[in-house]
């Protein structure tokens, strides 16, 4: 067992002396971006820029979406609402929440009248 102890050791030792005459490649890095990134970047740190997070509470035909529309606006009088038409769905958004709690409490109250009502991915804004 202390010859097995004693030939790892001289392996080690060897292989540890080899690699002390080895270095590390050196190399130059050049970036090449698109100026519109630097754009994008300047754009997305405006603070008039805000994430805002939306409901939609219907997708589907023209004249179903104007109705569901007039629907929320008179049980939810108080939230903004948005129709969008996406070929070939027309959507209703409502809200315009700032953070991910802000627009759980209200899917929790709108799923009630609303119970197809789900959560958007945040959309941007400039205020």
């Amino acid at each position: 067992m202390a010859y097995k102890n004693q030939l790892l050791l001289a392996i080690i030792f060897v292989l540890g002396a080899s690699f002390q005459n080895l270095k590390a490649q050196e190399g130059t890095v050049n970036i090449i971006q698109d100026t519109k990134i630097t754009k994008l970047l300047e754009y997305k740190k405006d603070p008039r820029i805000v994430d805002l997070y939306r409901i939609q509470v219907y997708t589907g035909s023209r004249k179903t979406a104007f109705e569901k529309l007039e629907e929320f606006k008179t049980v939810f009088p108080d939230i903004e609402t948005t129709i969008l038409y996406d070929t070939p769905n027309y959507k209703i958004w409502v809200g315009g929440y700032r953070t991910r709690l802000e627009v759980d409490n209200a899917l929790v109250t709108i799923k009630k009248e609303f119970p197809a009502a789900f959560k958007t991915k945040p959309i941007q804004k400039i205020e």
